[in-house]
């Protein structure tokens, strides 16, 4: 299954959410020899670079999520990742592709970032410095889990890392909830962390929420948008709950063929809209079908508006995704593979791979910026020599005739209806071969 499809109500297992083109599904091995040609290449300057650090480990799983992520870790595990991941970065430093280019971005992610202590935060800060520095880059994002924060590590985010974007996985501010879907955190440790992280002074802080959790209501919905802009984050990004394959959710609706608890995906649409209304009245402006910023003049979100312009971004850390010199690949997902890898072979850590066509990387660009809701035909005359209205023209027909979008001259613009609904509309710009094939 490549996507839910966009009419489709009830949320069956599957993934939904669309980040990348081609399918994961079908990066492989034997495309391994083109990465590994294409990392000891030098990039155009011109080309944007990012960075990528997995931190894998969590307090506790929770039932949706479908990362590469480690429970239960004693400190002496967590260091021996974290020792690798540095020497991986490293290795990393001397790649040709990188050569001289800074980086733009860089992003911790997980997993749960947070849930490393100020002094692994600062030996790694302190490791990482060694090799690369990204003083310079315009955004730092680092990902929290409130139930982890402290004041002091707060401060060592901001003050040694530093820190511009942190992002809160809030999801839901009902405890019952919070448990219901297994979440490590609970309501107070959001509200006990935010007074550190406003006097931390970030430059943007972002809280996630998750639209459709098992056991949501209208009312719960409700008082999650009333408590979130009690808070008034610069940004506020909501995913629709899905139910990839991976998940403690998933494997108990296909091993024991329980029903799915989740909310219809025209219900979570309704979800989203009711909230994007409240935050438009409250002066945030929509940035994608997942964002409202509360000023886009001071607020942006580097590593994905670079990243969906065909950006570099170097991958480091378990499983962890990376595109580089126009191909893409994944690090080893097994941790042993992994930690061997770096600590006995002094080598990258790669996993799988794929070298996509010029049409692929056009689709690809496509597609993930049509998630800001909007397109600009002559960017992609001037970039890829395409004209995509001709080209797409059977896709732009149907999308336009189901009231998802509309087209005057060059400018494409998703109606609300297709903003809401814009992953499920994705898949229609496929080749045929990646047509109705698995996700991941």
């Amino acid at each position: 299954m490549t996507s839910a499809s966009s009419d489709s109500k009830k949320t069956d297992v599957g993934s939904y959410f669309i980040s990348n083109y081609p399918p994961y599904s079908q990066w492989t091995t034997d495309q391994l020899p083109e990465v590994r040609s294409a990392l000891e290449s030098v990039s155009p300057l011109k080309t944007p670079l990012g960075l990528y650090l997995h931190i894998p480990f969590c307090r506790k799983r929770c039932k949706f999520c479908y990362f590469k992520v480690f429970t239960d870790v004693k400190a002496a595990e967590v260091q021996r990742y974290v020792d690798a991941l540095c020497s991986e970065i490293s290795l990393v430093s001397q790649l040709p592709v990188m050569g001289d280019r800074p980086f733009r971005f860089v992003y911790f992610g997980g997993g749960t970032p947070s849930f490393l202590s100020p002094k692994q935060l600062t030996k790694l800060a302190d490791q990482l410095r060694k090799h690369i520095t990204w003083d310079g880059a315009e955004e730092v994002t680092f990902e929290c889990e409130p139930g982890t924060l402290s004041e002091t590590k707060v401060k060592t985010l901001r003050n040694e890392l530093g820190v511009t974007r942190l992002s809160l996985g809030v999801e839901n501010f009902s405890d019952d909830l919070l448990e219901l879907n297994g979440r490590a955190h609970l309501s107070k440790e959001v509200h006990k962390s935010w007074k550190w992280i406003e006097e931390a002074d970030f430059p943007n802080v972002n809280i996630d929420l998750i639209s459709g959790m098992v056991g949501e209501s209208w009312d719960n919905w409700r008082e999650n948008v009333v408590k979130t802009l009690e808070l008034s984050p610069e940004s506020v990004t909501i995913y629709q709950m899905e139910l990839p394959f991976n998940t403690v959710f998933s494997k108990d609706i296909l091993g024991n063929q329980t029903e799915s608890k989740v909310a219809d995906w025209e219900t979570k649409r309704a979800w989203v809209d009711y909230a994007f209304e409240q935050f438009k009245d409250a002066g945030y402006s929509v940035s994608s079908a997942y964002t409202v910023v509360k000023d886009p003049q001071k607020v942006n979100f580097s590593y994905r508006d670079n990243l969906w312009k065909g950006a570099d971004l170097l991958a480091t850390g378990i499983a962890s995704f990376g595109h580089a010199n126009g191909v893409h690949y994944q690090n080893l997902a097994d941790l042993t593979q992994y930690l061997t890898a770096i600590e006995e072979g002094q080598q990258l850590p790669l996993g799988r791979g794929f070298v996509p066509s010029d049409h692929q990387r056009l689709v690809r660009e496509m597609i993930l910026l049509l998630k800001r809701g909007y397109l600009d035909a002559s960017y992609f005359r001037e970039k890829f020599g395409v004209e995509i209205k001709d080209l797409f023209a059977e896709q732009w027909n149907d999308i336009v005739k189901n009231d998802n979008a509309t087209i005057e001259g060059d400018s494409i613009r998703l109606t609300s209806k297709g903003l809401l609904s814009v992953d499920g509309l994705l898949s229609a710009f496929f080749e045929p071969q990646f047509q109705g094939v698995r996700y991941t």
